[in-house]
């Protein structure tokens, strides 16, 4: 599964055989080198720009593990849905060619589209507004898919909402974009972008063959049963699609980010257009624009995209007010690419970060209890008793098995610290610190009128 970031989302140490230290780590070195250790990440790839300058571009730990391969900055690693920003940017260009518009309608590119699709909108999946789900309770990862067969499996998914009415990241939403790419291209998606972004660009970016001859291609891994396992296969078909199926370095991505300063693959309108959040029906903005999530870090702007999938984590953060760009490339499924990315951010320009938040009086001790039950709940696999009925849709068994993964590495609960309540018009949001003998979780959370758990979020501090 492609995802950006992980959210709602006894093991031994890797042996440090498997962690190559530089001869003279600096304290950015060891901090990255112990969040190896600690995640259990056989290899990272960190390249850092500054000001136009790249101040940092090296390579930690291992490529292969049964071979004992280092990481250099040559090596080649999984996008994961990084790679949406170029099929984004390749439907764009598309619609610059009058090749389509950002407002038809997904059936007049895909035809048999079902009639729950009739207003979904290119727009709407460019954005994740569409409503779209995703198939991977029913997905087969054994079987290869034409595109008609996995569209005519997605179909069957239920609409979560109206289109334009939530945000909803939806792996589905981008695999159309890849169809309809096809279609209105004439040709695979890979190869439009490798004519009109990856090649002109100098980048040696390219769809995932994992029976080609790739020269410095790192290796998957998965952190299964406190045990580092090879990722699991796919069929290479699952492979292929548009949602950020990429083997790229970290090099590659920095040329793409400095592209995106100018004018030779998007103009001025499109780049505009990519990183404006996009606008929900009642007039809100969504978190992500064209490709990308946009927010503010300090008030700075921060352009940014995570990515996961087959044992690979890969991170991209665009500070662009700072001229900072930071990326990240890990060759393991219990990476947490966005923590070293905040780390390596912090090194470089710490006025980006607050120090950890600081915990207030607790004026509800029972809903704190509540919410340690329901994090125990989801640890053991289970709904939290207090949950509504959207978050106990959301909570299926897949989700629920990611959970009890993320947090069994953690250890045994030490405590828990309330950092922020707001009161609502619809409930009240809540913010906690979960310290456990291995890492501190942020717990955000929102309980509604009728004192259910409505949201409920969860990421390392």
């Amino acid at each position: 599964m492609r995802r950006a970031c992980p959210a709602l989302l006894s093991a031994t140490l890797l042996s440090t055989t498997l962690f190559i230290a530089p001869a003279h780590a600096d304290r950015l070195d060891d901090a990255l080198l112990e969040e190896m250790k600690r995640r259990h990440v056989p290899g990272l790839s960190v390249l850092v720009m500054k000001d136009g300058k790249v101040i940092k571009e090296k390579g930690y730990g291992l490529a292969n593990v049964e071979h004992k391969v280092p990481v250099t900055p040559q090596t080649v690693f999984q996008s994961g849905s990084v790679g949406k920003t170029f099929t984004a940017a390749l439907i764009l260009l598309l619609e610059k060619d009058g090749k389509l518009t950002l407002d038809d309608p997904v059936s007049r590119h895909l035809p048999g589209t079902p009639a729950a699709w009739e207003k979904i909108t290119i727009r709407h999946l460019l954005s994740h507004t569409s409503g779209l789900g995703d198939p991977y309770e029913i997905i087969d990862f054994r079987k290869d898919y034409t595109d008609e067969e996995l569209a005519a499996l997605e179909a069957t998914v239920p609409l979560r909402f109206a289109p334009g009415e939530k945000w909803a990241y939806s792996n589905m939403g981008y695999h159309l974009l890849g169809f309809i790419a096809n279609r209105a291209g004439g040709k695979f998606y890979g190869d439009q972008l490798r004519e009109r972004v990856f090649t002109p660009l100098g980048m040696s970016t390219r769809v995932i063959s994992e029976a080609e001859i790739i020269p410095h291609r790192a290796a998957g891994y998965e952190w299964k049963g406190g045990a580092l396992r090879n990722q699991s296969w796919v069929a290479p078909r699952l492979n292929t699609t548009a949602d950020g199926s990429l083997y790229l370095t970290a090099r590659d991505l920095l040329r793409w980010d400095q592209a995106l300063y100018g004018d030779k693959i998007l103009d001025a309108r499109l780049r505009s257009a990519s990183f404006t959040p996009a606008k929900l029906n009642d007039g809100s903005n969504a978190p992500y624009g064209y490709g990308w999530f946009v927010d503010t870090v300090k008030g700075r702007r921060h352009i940014s995209h995570g990515g996961a999938w087959q044992g690979f984590r890969a991170q991209l953060c665009r500070y662009v007010d700072d001229k900072l760009t930071v990326v990240v490339l890990a060759n393991s499924d219990s990476a947490r690419p966005s923590k070293f990315a905040d780390m390596v951010a912090a090194h470089y320009v710490p006025a980006l970060f607050d120090a950890p938040a600081k915990a207030i009086p607790d004026p509800d001790p029972a809903l704190t209890a509540q919410v340690r039950e329901a994090m125990a709940s989801m640890a053991a696999g289970k709904a939290p008793a207090g949950a509504n009925t959207e978050l106990g849709v959301k909570l299926t068994p897949a989700v629920l098995a990611r959970v009890v993964e993320a947090l069994g590495e953690t250890g045994k609960l030490r405590s828990v610290e309330l950092l922020s309540r707001k009161e609502e018009a619809a409930g009240r949001r809540l913010r906690y610190r979960f310290g456990y003998d291995n890492e501190n979780l942020l717990v955000s959370l929102s309980v509604d009128k009728d004192g259910k758990f409505n949201k409920f979020n969860f990421s390392p501090e």
